[in-house]
């Protein structure tokens, strides 16, 4: 998985591309757009990239755009309200221009910028905007902004140093989300609080140079100016000492004393005001479909099954000789499945992914240029959070990806299951899909840097199964481990929609996922408890992966001898991020197209 929850209108998250039949942007139109409506529509792309990079900074740190990179954003409630209002004017704006008049790729570049906006915009009605953190996200974890900048020059740690003196008015601006959300009663329930807790108690430091937001100044360039170095040490340690930690005192003693008690013991969204309509809403957002929580309950019912079947057939291969509940068991409890250390398994993790590098070029046309990493996640949240995930580099090329890995407690982190994680988060999952899109350079930046989970996080999963054609899955226990990958997808369309939905209690989704799957008892209730607090998110691996799997079936059924997977693979990321209904448009497209040629 990608490491945020940003609406996909924001640049935390990325996608786009070429499309497939050619476009080449404003040139090679077939149907002579006008000019005007053209110059129009790119204008305002453009104008519109840059508000939503001033308006979110500390997104537009991450992808290496500098502009405002002594600042953290402004998520006060009237800042809010006026991002509304200036998204509603855009779309108002927006209208005004005649979609007849563009190209094909600009009409669709029209379509997908509306869209985006119009979801942003429909989401506004239910507040979540007044749940400004959890457990894997918010202000209480804002140090790793650090990790994705580059520190080389005196401006570079003054930019750092002038967010350290802001933070305090970023903080009173988080409380004061916190204060209306619980007004409306819209707060994440008590057990998800109680993580956020311990995250907080992680910053209130007694010696600066222990913050991790002290971190950029442990090590500076070589041949930088001892007498800078210095000043720029010393400032750190009081911004820390006299803004810093003083915010997160103000932060605990509310939170200790007024949110957390004021915070819901039940679990689901069906709690908050106008549950039920909000659910539905971050389903569609999330799945870039019409599909209901009871069809996509059903689904996730019909998959657990198949794959249940298909787990049975692999642990007979094994040998072992048992019931599924006592394989579970050896596979979460025998040692030879463990690293004993964080360093073994890191070490572990990146001669994984050297194995999956030279086998890319079977099954693809174009790699990105971008390279990647393997790093440990954070220790401040890897107590909270899933077993990996990727961060994506900057656009500008000065900071690669990474495949970031969970290192806390490496005795609970199996080795059979990390085949399937890396081909998920690196390649030929997250870093090739994402990494290519960043890399298009004829289409607005909303769409190269845009992102829909169902599609992105489909092709993770669906990047998964290509292991197989790899021959990665080169035993029956990394075998199993892609199974065991895939039933943790598809146990997440029945648990998020049984807590959000059918009003399950945590412990009851709990258990659904360590009788169905061997992951570790760590590792599940830290993924039960991210569908907590990232309502819908969850579903739109399997629904992506299975839409992908489906035109891939459709395309190789229909085209028999003709049927080319390094150009199905193309056709599918050659657009990069896209709702599920227009990649199915392209794929049919293409098949059309490819029956024509000789």
């Amino acid at each position: 998985m990608r490491g945020t929850r940003t609406h996909h209108v924001l640049i935390l998250i990325v996608g786009a591309g070429l499309l497939f039949c050619g476009a080449r942007g404003l040139e090679g139109s077939l149907n002579n757009p006008s000019q005007d409506a053209t110059r129009q529509l790119h204008e305002l792309f453009k104008t519109e990239w840059d508000y939503e990079m001033e308006q979110d900074p500390t997104g537009a740190s991450e992808l290496g755009d500098r502009r405002w990179n002594d600042r953290w954003p402004d998520v006060s409630l009237t800042a809010i309200r006026k991002r509304h209002e200036h998204r509603l004017d855009v779309l108002r704006r927006l209208g005004l221009i005649d979609r007849a008049e563009l190209s094909p790729a600009d009409q669709l570049n029209y379509d997908l910028f509306e869209e985006q906006y119009k979801t942003e915009t429909d989401g506004y009605q239910y507040h979540w905007y007044l749940i400004p953190f959890y457990q894997r996200e918010g202000i209480q974890l804002s140090n790793g902004l650090g990790n994705s900048l580059r520190f080389e020059t005196v401006k570079d740690y003054e930019d750092w140093l002038a967010r350290l003196r802001a933070f305090p008015a970023y903080m009173d601006q988080t409380m004061e989300l916190c204060r209306e959300g619980m007004r409306e009663h819209m707060m994440l329930p008590k057990v998800i609080l109680e993580r956020v807790a311990k995250q907080i108690d992680e910053q209130i430091v007694t010696e600066p140079e222990k913050s991790p937001y002290y971190k950029p100044f442990v090590s500076f360039p070589e041949n930088f100016p001892a007498a800078e170095r210095a000043r720029l040490q010393q400032a750190a340690r009081e911004a820390i000492a006299q803004d810093v930690v003083p915010a997160f005192r103000r932060f605990k003693d509310f939170f200790d004393k007024d949110y957390l008690p004021a915070a819901p013991d039940r679990v689901g969204i069906w709690n908050l005001p106008n549950g039920r309509a909000m659910y539905a809403y971050f389903v569609r957002e999330h799945t870039t479909t019409n599909l209901t929580p009871d069809e996509i309950h059903a689904m996730g019912l019909r998959e657990v099954a198949r794959i249940s079947a298909e787990m049975d057939r692999v642990i007979k291969q094994t040998g072992f000789k048992g019931t599924r509940e006592e394989f579970f068991h050896y596979l979460r409890t025998d040692p030879k499945f463990r690293y004993n250390t964080a360093a073994d398994l890191l070490e572990a993790y990146r001669a994984t992914a050297k194995r999956v590098d030279p086998h890319l070029v079977g099954l693809f046309r174009k790699l990105p240029r971008m390279p990647y990493g393997v790093e440990p996640i954070p220790a401040i949240e890897a107590p909270d959070t899933t077993a990996a995930y990727y961060r994506p580099g900057a656009a500008d090329g000065s900071r690669a990806g990474d495949f970031m890995v969970n290192l806390y407690k490496p005795e609970d982190r199996p080795k059979w299951e990390m085949m399937a994680l890396t081909l998920h988060e690196s390649v030929p999952g997250h870093h090739l899909q994402i990494a290519l899109a960043m890399e298009q350079q004829n289409l607005p930046n909303f769409r190269r840097y845009g992102y829909y989970d169902a599609f992105g996080e489909g092709w993770g999963l669906y990047a998964e199964s290509l292991g197989e054609e790899m021959g990665l899955y080169d035993d029956p226990y990394s075998k199993f481990g892609e199974l065991a990958y895939d039933m943790w997808r598809a146990v997440r369309l029945v648990i998020d929609t049984g807590i959000h939905t059918q009003h399950w209690t945590r412990q009851q989704a709990i258990d659904y996922f360590m009788n169905n799957c061997p992951k570790d008892r760590l590792d599940v209730t830290n993924e039960v408890d991210r569908y907590i607090a990232w309502p819908g998110q969850a579903l739109a691996y399997k629904i992506g992966e299975l839409k992908i799997l489906e035109l891939r079936d459709r395309a190789r059924r229909e085209l028999g001898s003709r049927f080319d997977l390094k150009e199905f693979h193309e056709v599918v990321l050659s657009e990069g991020a896209l709702p599920l209904d227009i990649l199915e448009k392209n794929v049919d497209r293409w098949i059309a197209e490819r029956k024509t040629r000789p």
